[in-house]
């Protein structure tokens, strides 16, 4: 009998759990409508005994974002879903809405870095994958069909942390959607106001980006560093310096569009200006009036209007 699968470790000794991820405010009524009630399975979420349900993740992301920008500490907060699950398993489904490795041999070669920042994120930050009972069935141990590799999936990219001897814990832990729901809430936006957030992205419409935060009450002060739209997952050690020298000084808050690379970028950042380093993913398509990109609207983005992540009483 082999070993069992990390996720099947986790559930079983008893901090984890399967768990509907209920956060007051979001609607997620539009999205299930546009692709279907079957992806009402995504509602279900891995989660952690420390932050039980949604709005208590919302709380502790709030609480460590905002110590990272008064502090100056360091925060890399990556998410994970399928198409770096299909990266991990050295798979090329992994190019899916943006190309992101040009060959297995590309992918093999970054691997040691990808576990050298996973190492690193685990450690500073949060990891926050895609984990839900539609995408958590083991791939890695079946058979290649005909000339591909399986794509990958939630429990496979939780053995290739294992393997690199990374744990999965309360404190460096998130369900992939607290973080959409979390940075497109007005409480994140409130947060920004009159702070310098720089976007690290290959696009930024600094006037949509303006009326995002606009409407919600927010103006920050916006910097833009532009990074390629294609292969940083695999040449990020080529892109690195040029980027890290055009950053301006005082950021704040990083937002980063990056794909699979964004755990390099992420990491990277945060460690050299000591300061919270987010993968926006969609939020970032969002902010720039570019949903078209992400194929559409997406769970967790979409607020009430009457409530729109707005700050809790007694929360500063």
């Amino acid at each position: 009998m082999g070993r069992p699968h990390y996720l099947e470790q986790l559930l079983a000794g008893g901090d984890f759990s399967f768990r509907r991820l209920a956060i007051a405010g979001i609607d997620n009524g539009p999205v299930l409508q546009q692709f279907g009630p079957q992806m009402a399975v995504e509602e279900t979420s891995l989660l952690h005994r420390e932050a039980p349900a949604g709005d208590a993740c919302l709380d502790l992301l709030h609480r460590s974002v905002q110590d990272g920008i008064v502090h100056r500490k360091p925060l890399p907060v990556v998410r994970f879903a399928d198409g770096e699950y299909a990266f991990y398993a050295m798979s090329l489904q992994c190019n899916g809405l943006y190309r992101q490795a040009e060959s297995i041999s590309e992918i093999r070669s970054a691997l040691p870095i990808h576990a050298e920042k996973l190492r690193t994120l685990s450690r500073i930050g949060r990891l926050a994958p895609l984990i839900h009972p539609g995408n958590s069935k083991p791939s890695r141990r079946n058979v290649w069909r005909f000339w591909r590799r399986p794509a990958g999936s939630a429990s496979d990219f939780l053995d290739f942390l294992r393997e690199n001897e990374i744990a999965l814990r309360g404190e460096n832990y998130l369900p992939f959607y607290a973080v959409y729901a979390y940075f497109s809430s007005d409480r994140f936006a409130r947060l920004m106001d009159g702070r310098h957030l720089c976007v690290l992205n290959s696009t930024c419409n600094t006037e949509t980006f303006r009326e995002w935060f606009g409407r919600r009450g927010s103006a920050p002060r916006l910097s833009f560093v532009a990074i390629p739209d294609s292969y940083v997952a695999t040449r990020w050690h080529d892109m690195r310096q040029a980027v890290l020298d055009r950053v301006p000084a005082d950021v704040d808050l990083f937002l980063v569009g990056a794909g699979i690379g964004a755990l390099l970028v992420c990491v990277d950042v945060a460690e050299r200006f000591g300061v919270p380093a987010i993968d926006g993913g969609h939020v970032l398509n969002m902010m720039n009036a570019r949903e078209d990109k992400s194929n559409g609207v997406r769970l967790y983005t979409l607020w009430q209007a009457t409530s729109g992540g707005q700050e809790p009483p007694g929360h500063e």
